[in-house]
């Protein structure tokens, strides 16, 4: 059986909270990262989430 195409990601908040969520992207159709507006719960606003590896 083949692999997935597809990687986990984590979308950091840009506020410096630390919070994240973790994300799926496909690599080979999407090659820049992945920018987002979601809320963030610890500032209970909507913020930029920026993509990061995940460790």
């Amino acid at each position: 059986m083949a692999k997935s195409s597809t990687i986990q990601i984590k979308l950091l908040s840009t506020a410096g909270t630390g919070f994240f969520y973790v994300a799926k992207k496909n690599p080979k159709n999407s090659t820049e990262k992945l920018q987002m507006r979601k809320y963030d719960p610890v500032l209970r606003k909507h913020v930029l989430f920026k993509e990061s590896k995940i460790k």
